[in-house]
């Protein structure tokens, strides 16, 4: 197995997945980043089901994802969970650092709302 940033990435997440996991009254908060978005999606695991979701596609970010957009992100997902009647969930980063556009976009849920 060839180690790079891409392997490292999915050996930390799989730490994560093990540890947390999402149900109905508190769905995991999954935080995806590429090199030309950020998505966001909140998963109720126990029934393989996504309550809600956001992402930069929608605000109209064509490329390169600031800390801005990732906050906005972040409050117009909180603002579709507290629409489901969502406040509290588990915070996964997916196995990025919490730095940049993924604290960004957990301080922008914060601010809308949801508690984690």
């Amino acid at each position: 197995m060839a180690f790079n940033k891409n392997s490292r990435r999915l050996r930390i997440k799989q730490g994560i997945r093990k540890k947390i996991s999402g149900t109905d009254s508190r769905p995991r908060l999954s935080v995806f980043k590429s090199n030309t978005g950020i998505y966001a999606q909140l998963v109720d695991d126990l029934k393989g089901h996504t309550l809600a979701s956001a992402s930069s596609k929608e605000l109209g970010a064509k490329k390169n994802v600031n800390v801005e957009i990732s906050k906005e992100v972040g409050k117009k997902l909180a603002e579709r969970a507290t629409a489901n009647g969502v406040e509290v969930v588990v915070f996964d980063r997916n196995g990025y650092l919490y730095h940049g556009n993924v604290k960004a976009l957990a301080e922008g849920a914060r601010e809308g709302g949801l508690k984690f």
